[in-house]
């Protein structure tokens, strides 16, 4: 799975929150790049995104790369364990 929005210099905007938000309706699991231009590192971009977006989960960060997760609140196809 690739990346589907990236954030960069301006960092976690609410238009990083509402594109993000957004791709939630069609999926479940979404991965989001942080440039090395942006303000934070990845782990506090995910922080912030997850705070930012009711239900949403901060999975993994793998180098620059952040993974997220958001049930269907209808139909959940993914159950994350508690690990």
């Amino acid at each position: 799975m690739k990346p589907i929005f990236q954030v960069g210099k301006d960092g976690v905007t609410e238009r990083a929150v509402v594109a993000v938000r957004e791709a939630f309706n069609t999926r479940e699991i979404l991965k989001v790049k942080v440039l090395d231009s942006a303000p934070t590192d990845a782990q506090a971009t995910g922080e912030t995104l997850v705070s930012s977006i009711e239900d949403a989960h901060l999975v993994q960060v793998i180098g620059r790369t952040v993974v997220l997760y958001r049930p269907d609140p209808e139909d959940p196809q993914i159950h994350l364990s508690e690990a």
